[in-house]
């Protein structure tokens, strides 16, 4: 994974509440192994008409949404089932930072180990980002080292992260990584238990 402190991006708002993780990527397309691919079928049965042309009245397919990095999403966002699919059919899709009111927890931790940034922000927050969103082009500043959220008419705000998920998306690590930042005292504890 690729680290980051600071990401501009366009926002994209997807003013839509619970929305499951078999939205995100629905169940038929889990079979591949790997964690490239799944950015066609993202919300596959929202995006598709029946006979596969783009749906129009999709907010994702508006022409002024193309390109977009940053999803401005309503509450509940992940829930469902804890497929790891999901933010992989997110960032291949393109998106590296969701920002919600809320999110389910088992999505929210699957994004920070693939190395997908989730920003809570207070409901009031996201109304505001999710209205400027729908006015393109709209973009937005993330500084995960301040841990801010901000964009170019004035709005700044502040976010939590724990410190541990902060210091792996920084250094672009996942789990293995961090593990290997501790061979020397694994290999000495190792050592001392085999005599």
């Amino acid at each position: 994974m690729s680290g980051f402190t600071k990401f501009f991006g366009k926002a994209a708002a997807m003013d839509r509440v619970n929305v499951d993780t078999d939205q995100i990527i629905p169940k038929q397309f889990l079979k591949r192994i790997e964690k490239t691919g799944f950015g066609r079928f993202a919300f596959f049965d929202w995006r598709y008409l029946k006979n596969g042309e783009l749906n129009p009245e999709f907010e994702l397919n508006f022409p002024e949404n193309k390109g977009a990095t940053i999803l401005i999403a309503n509450k509940n966002f992940g829930c469902g089932s804890s497929r790891e699919h999901a933010p992989w059919a997110l960032q291949d899709y393109g998106f590296q930072v969701v920002i919600a009111p809320s999110f389910a927890d088992i999505f929210y931790q699957n994004c920070l180990k693939n190395g997908m940034l989730p920003i809570q922000l207070d409901s009031e927050k996201v109304e505001y980002l999710l209205n400027a969103a729908k006015n393109q082009p709209y973009n937005l500043h993330v500084n995960l080292e301040d841990e801010t959220v901000e964009d170019e008419n004035g709005f700044k705000e502040s976010f939590d992260i724990h410190p541990y998920w902060k210091k792996m998306l920084v250094n672009g690590w996942d789990e293995i990584e961090i593990t290997l930042q501790y061979s020397t005292e694994i290999e000495e504890y190792e050592n001392a238990a085999a005599k």
